[in-house]
C-alpha cells in the first residue's frame, strides 16, 4: 500500500541515508560483527552526512530538522542493513538527543552538541540495572552531594554503546525518600575516575552493537554535568520513553519487512519437487499473511509517527506500537526462517542472523508485558 507519511524532502533524505548505508555500513558489516562494535570512522562519516543531529538546532551543529519523520527514514534505512546498526546509531541520535537538546543548559549544549553531531562524542543511556530490568523506579544507583559535586555509585547493565561511548546519560537516585520522584540524570564522561566498563556482553544477536556493563565507584560528577533539574529524572525519562519506543517500533518493522522481501525473492528462486517453493499453496498463503501483517502494522506506525511529529503521540499508543511491532517482527522473521528450510538455520544467511537479532525487541525499551500493563491501566483495569 502506498504510504502518505513522507514528503519529497524526506525521500531525498532517504537517498542520503541509503547511500551512507551502502557505502559505509554494508561493506564492513562482517568486520563489525567479528569485532563486536562499529568503527569510530562510521560515526564520523555519519556526522559528515548530517545523520547524527537531526533533532539538534543548527546553532549547535545539527540540522535542526525538527520533524520526526526524518528520524523515521533514517531508522528504516539502518534497519535494512541490520537491527544492530539501527540500535547503535538510534540510541545516540534518537534516544539521547532529546535529553541533551531539551534539558541541557546553554553551556552544556555548546560543550557537547557540536561533537555529538560530528560523531566525535558518542553516547549511550544508562537506565537498566542488574536487579531492576524494566522497573526504572526501583533503580539502586545513587548519587550524594559533596559540595557542589555529586559522588555516584552503582552499576548498569545491557547498555547499548556502553563499551565505546564517550558519554553516558546515567539515572541515579538522589533523594531516596522521594522514591521515583527522587532520581536525577548525570552525564558521565570517559576518563572520570571510578567509572569502569565491564566486558562486552556476549549476546544472542546484534553482535555488531557493543553492549556492556557499567560500574561507578565514587565517581565525582561535577554540578555542570547534571542534566536538567535535580530529582526530576524519572519524569524526564517517562516523557521521552514514547519516542524511544516509537523509534524501536519503526526499526522492528523495517527490519522484518526487509527480511520478508528477501525471503519472497528466495521462494521464487528455490525449487523443490520441480517448482518454486513459493508456488505451493501453503507457502503462498503464508507469504500473503505476512505481507498483510506488515502493511497493516505499517499503517498504524505511520499514524503514530505522524502524531509524534505533531507532538501528539501518547505513551499508551507508543506502548501499543512497541509491543505489537516486536511481535510482528519476530513472527514474520520466524516464518521466513521456516521458508528457508535448513538454510534458514545457518548463520551465514541473513535470515538466521535477523532471527537472532530480533528476539530482544520483545524485552528492551520496556518488555512487551510492561507495555500491555500500561495499556491495561489506561483502560481503567
Amino acid at each position: 500500500m502506498r504510504r502518505t507519511l513522507f514528503e519529497p524532502d524526506h525521500e531525498a533524505f532517504r537517498e542520503t541515508a541509503r547511500e551512507f548505508c551502502d557505502r559505509t555500513l554494508t561493506p564492513n558489516y562482517e568486520r563489525f560483527v567479528e569485532q563486536r562494535h562499529i568503527d569510530r570512522d562510521v560515526w564520523l562519516e555519519a556526522g559528515k552526512q548530517g545523520l547524527l543531529g537531526l533533532e539538534v538546532p543548527e546553532e549547535h551543529g545539527g540540522s535542526g530538522a525538527n520533524d520526526y519523520r526524518f528520524n523515521a527514514v533514517l531508522g528504516e534505512e539502518l534497519s535494512k542493513v541490520s537491527a544492530g546498526m539501527a540500535s547503535c546509531l538510534g540510541i545516540h541520535g534518537d534516544v539521547v538527543a532529546p535529553y541533551l537538546v531539551d534539558l541541557c543548559t546553554e553551556e552544556q549544549k555548546q560543550r557537547w552538541l557540536p561533537r555529538f553531531c560530528s560523531g566525535e562524542l558518542t553516547t549511550g543511556i544508562g537506565m537498566t540495572e542488574p536487579s531492576g530490568g524494566s522497573d526504572l523506579a526501583a533503580l539502586k544507583s545513587n548519587a550524594v552531594r559533596d559540595g557542589s559535586d555529586w559522588i555516584l555509585n552503582g552499576s548498569k547493565t545491557f547498555i547499548t554503546n556502553g563499551f565505546s561511548a564517550d558519554m553516558i546519560v546515567v539515572a541515579a537516585r538522589t533523594s531516596p525518600e522521594k522514591k521515583a520522584r527522587g532520581i536525577t540524570l548525570f552525564a558521565v564522561e570517559t576518563g572520570m575516575k571510578g567509572f569502569e566498563r565491564g566486558r562486552k556482553l556476549d549476546k544472542v544477536g546484534q553482535p555488531e552493537s557493543d553492549t556492556a556493563e557499567l560500574f561507578f565507584e565514587d565517581v565525582r560528577v561535577p554540578a555542570e554535568n547534571v542534566i536538567g533539574e535535580v530529582d526530576q529524572g524519572f519524569i524526564y525519562m517517562m516523557e521521552r520513553l514514547p519516542q524511544e519506543r516509537l523509534g524501536g517500533a519503526i526499526s522492528n518493522l523495517a527490519h522484518a519487512k526487509q527480511i520478508l522481501l528477501e525471503t519472497i525473492s528466495y521462494t521464487k528462486e528455490r525449487k523443490a519437487f520441480g517448482q518454486a517453493i513459493g508456488s505451493f499453496q501453503h507457502n503462498k498463503f503464508t507469504l500473503a499473511e505476512l505481507v498483510t501483517k506488515i502493511d497493516v502494522t505499517q499503517a498504524f506506525l505511520d499514524q503514530c509517527t505522524d502524531a509524534h511529529t505533531r507532538r501528539e503521540l501518547t505513551a499508551v499508543d507508543a506502548a501499543k506500537a512497541k509491543w505489537w511491532s516486536a511481535d510482528v517482527q519476530n513472527d514474520v522473521i520466524d516464518a521466513c526462517v521456516q521458508l528457508h528450510g535448513g538454510y534458514g538455520y545457518m548463520t551465514e544467511y541473513r535470515v538466521a542472523r535477523a532471527w537472532m537479532d530480533a528476539r530482544v525487541t520483545r524485552i528492551w525499551a520496556g518488555s512487551n508485558e510492561i507495555m500491555k500493563e500500561l495499556i491495561g491501566r489506561d483502560l481503567g483495569l
